[in-house]
């Protein structure tokens, strides 16, 4: 029996791969499989330019509004889920496609990471969250560069969840976390399309977009999810969220704000970039431009033929 089929959508932020994935699923039988870490969480639809409801009609999407903002998707819960919904298509006789910019999540599934295998130490953890909260997400951060620097430069240190996991990993097994990470050979027949702008344009679009998300109402919210959740959560963390979160708190104007979601949104995609190599042969690039999609259909139809 042959792997099941899957194609992959990866590119950095506002790039445009949610409406070349759309157009490319509704050609193609397919249905989108978002390896979007933010889209996970109901209520925050507006600061993650989730799809809307009318594109989500246009074509079946999976692992959208599956969790709480206070509940914990975890890398391995991900795979899981990605792996079940993949073999499902597949069944249907229908075409998978795994669209997203987190680089950690896309990289899991297709190359078939298997995390370390050390089990949460829950006093260990949270000492470590104390420690945290000592010298700060930062301070933490820093601890692991020393201790494992190829760790800390794939996590962000505003990512507490994650650095306080890669510690504990390393205290629990008394090795690096960066090594423990062993990759299986990919369960799946893959193909990978990378869309890319210039950088220019690529921070036009970002600064368009994030105008738009504050004109459809994102102050308002993130005041509503205040008013239900605490303002520490994990998920408040994301770009866009922790900014007017601080905002709402007092700790900063609205125009502070939005001047820090425009410079993390500029960080994060110079993150994406190391995940999505522009000198990666496994990925085939395309510079998004009107009608691209018809050049990423005709890969596809022959990477069908071929597989």
């Amino acid at each position: 029996m042959q792997p099941a089929r899957l194609v992959v959508i990866v590119g950095p932020t506002a790039v445009g791969k949610t409406e070349a994935a759309l157009k490319l699923a509704e050609r193609f039988q397919g249905e989108i499989i978002s390896a979007d870490s933010r889209l996970f969480y109901r209520g925050m639809d507006i600061g993650t330019a989730k799809p809307t409801r009318e594109e989500q009609a246009r074509v079946p999407h999976h692992l959208v509004d599956v969790a709480d903002p206070d509940e914990t998707w975890s890398l391995a819960r991900f795979q899981q889920e990605a792996g079940r919904l993949i073999a499902e298509i597949n069944d249907r006789g229908r075409l998978p496609f795994l669209v997203g910019g987190t680089g950690q999540y896309v990289r899991a599934v297709v190359e078939g990471w298997q995390p370390p295998a050390a089990q949460p130490d829950p006093r260990l953890r949270a000492a470590l969250e104390n420690w945290a909260a000592q010298t700060g997400a930062a301070g933490l951060h820093a601890r692991l560069a020393v201790i494992d620097p190829q760790a800390a430069a794939r996590i962000d240190y505003r990512n507490l969840r994650r650095t306080v996991r890669a510690l504990e990993v390393i205290f629990t097994t008394g090795r690096r976390f960066s090594e423990q990470r062993t990759r299986a050979a990919s369960p799946y027949r893959t193909l990978t399309l990378g869309l890319t702008r210039p950088r220019a344009e690529l921070y036009d679009r970002i600064d368009r977009r994030i105008d738009a998300m504050l004109e459809a109402g994102l102050v308002e919210e993130v005041r509503g999810l205040l008013r239900r959740y605490p303002h520490d959560l994990p998920s408040l963390s994301a770009i866009g969220y922790r900014e007017i979160v601080d905002y709402l708190r007092g700790r900063s104007t609205l125009e502070e704000a939005v001047r820090l979601i425009r410079r993390s949104t500029r960080v994060y995609v110079r993150r994406q970039a190391n995940w999505f190599r522009q000198e990666d042969e496994n990925i085939h690039w395309f510079t998004a431009r009107p009608g691209i999609e018809e050049e990423m259909a005709q890969v596809i139809e022959t990477w069908i033929i071929q597989n």
